[in-house]
């Protein structure tokens, strides 16, 4: 039975395209991307040869602003595991999109688990919620059942956070939904890779800034922010899967 995705479309471009050529060398700042949780699903399956990822997210999981599906984050970090683990399969499922929220992410995620298991969900969660002003507690249990959901089949979890811009900074109050992500991951035992801090960290730097790119320019920069958060995110999982074996 074929892996359920429901972007399926796009992430097969993604998955037949070349990958674009890669970004400058990305500042990742250790103490931003740093798992302290072993991920042993993901090293077991990378053993035995093949790493299914499912993804469950809002718009930033389909690539918006970037040069075509096989720029978008997801797309890259396929490329980016298989290279860093050679001789692997890596299969990645989508399963969200615009708007989506968490409790949306519930249906989808029972519907991928009752087809089949991946080995590790990455779960980016919060933008909608924050945008929408719904209530981070109730946001927070949606996600606890879920979390316990895919425990229960054995995969891995990575929880993302939100992406930082200073527009939604100005016009949602955005912290208490990062807080209420640090306590499910901590409770759940997962690791959180922290999407805010180290998109933050970057326009702070003035390494990558989209927000005061040029309209010409934003498509490149937004293919390089897709790129650098995909080598973030291979760390976080290199050394989830180092700390299992």
């Amino acid at each position: 039975m074929p892996f359920p995705a429901l972007a399926a479309l796009a992430l097969a471009a993604a998955i037949a395209a070349p990958a674009p050529a890669p970004a400058a060398t990305c500042d990742i700042p250790p103490e931003v991307v740093s798992a302290a949780r072993p991920l042993p699903a993901t090293a077991r399956a990378l053993q035995q040869g093949s790493l299914r990822v499912l993804v469950l997210g809002s718009g930033s999981i389909t690539g918006p602003g970037a040069s075509g599906p096989d720029a978008a984050w997801p797309a890259r970090l396929q490329a980016l595991l298989a290279a860093r683990f050679p001789g692997r399969s890596v299969e990645i499922a989508l399963r969200g999109g615009r708007g989506v929220t968490v409790h949306d992410h519930q249906a989808l995620l029972r519907e991928s688990l009752a087809a089949e298991t991946p080995a590790l969900v990455l779960w980016q969660a919060g933008t909608v919620e924050a945008v929408r002003g719904l209530d981070p507690d109730d946001m927070g249990e949606a996600m606890r059942l879920g979390l316990e959901r895919i425990r229960r089949r054995g995969a891995d979890i990575i929880i993302l956070d939100q992406q930082y811009s200073r527009f939604l900074r100005a016009n949602a109050n955005i912290d208490p939904y990062r807080d209420k992500l640090r306590l499910v991951a901590a409770a759940a035992g997962a690791p959180l890779f922290r999407r805010y801090d180290l998109m933050q960290h970057w326009v702070d730097t003035g390494a990558l800034d989209l927000e005061r790119t040029a309209r010409a320019d934003r498509g490149a920069a937004t293919d390089r922010l897709n790129d650098c958060l995909a080598r973030a995110l291979v760390e976080l999982i290199a050394q989830g899967v180092a700390e299992a074996r």
